[in-house]
This record gives structure tokens, sequence and C-alpha cells, in this order.
């Protein structure tokens, strides 16, 4: 058996169950709301520059669910490349780097603007997608 897509599957469930738990927060509890509920209060009133039409409490939830689709999408793709497609996916150097890009782009975003659980969760979906790739050149 190969171990490559089974390291790689890891890095994808692992990218996919943190993006669906961060939409579960999203929609069900108060997770992403400020401490201070005059904040929370003022959000809800309070426009961004851009626009008029919104509010920074409807755009802040519709970002935190467009990211948590992002973060699932990468898992199911790479997942179901790394399970059903694995030559495709070992065979396509765009495909493997595009991983990796996304991977180490989500975690210097976890390292600047995030907190611990997220930040542990993307270092580990790194280190076993590296584990995948090395194990892949490995088996060469």
């Amino acid at each position: 058996m190969l171990l490559a897509p089974v390291f790689i599957t890891a890095s994808a469930a692992v990218v996919g169950l943190l993006g669906s738990v961060h939409l579960l927060f999203t929609f069900s509890g108060n997770k992403f709301d400020p401490r201070d509920p005059v904040v929370t209060e003022a959000l809800k009133v309070v426009s961004p520059i851009i626009s008029r039409q919104t509010t920074m409490a409807r755009a802040a939830k519709g970002f935190h669910a467009s990211h948590s689709l992002g973060a699932m999408l990468f898992g199911l793709v790479w997942a179901y490349l790394a399970l059903v497609q694995w030559v495709v996916l070992r065979q396509s150097l765009f495909l493997l780097v595009l991983g990796m890009a996304v991977l180490l782009a989500y975690l210097a975003l976890a390292q600047r603007y995030w907190f611990s659980v997220p930040l542990r969760g993307i270092a580990l979906a790194n280190v076993l997608y590296a584990a995948g790739l090395v194990l892949d050149l490995l088996a060469n």
C-alpha cells in the first residue's frame, strides 16, 4: 500500500474538519462574537467604507462562511485526488505544488492572525502533506 496518498488524505481531512467546524461556529452560537457587547451592537449597525449595503457584522459572517467553504473545498478536492485519482495528482507538479502553497499560505495566515487551535491544525496539515510528498519522492 502506498503511504503517500494516506498522508495527503490525512492532511486534507484536517483542513476539511477545521473548515467544517468553522462553518458550524459561524452559524451557531456566539464563538466569533466580540466579548464586549457594546462592540457587538456597534458591528450590527456600522457599515464598511466600501458599501452601506451591509454591516460589519453581516460582512464578517459572510467572510467566515466563505473562508470555511474554501477550507472544506480544499479538503474535499485533495482527499478525492489522493484517494481516487492518485495517479493524476502525483503526475501533476502543478497540483502537488498548489496544495503545498495553499497550506503554507494558511499557515502564514494562522501565525499572523488566528489563534492556537487553527494554527496547530494547519501546522499538522502542512507536516502531513509534506510527509506525503517526501514519501512519494522516496517511492520513485
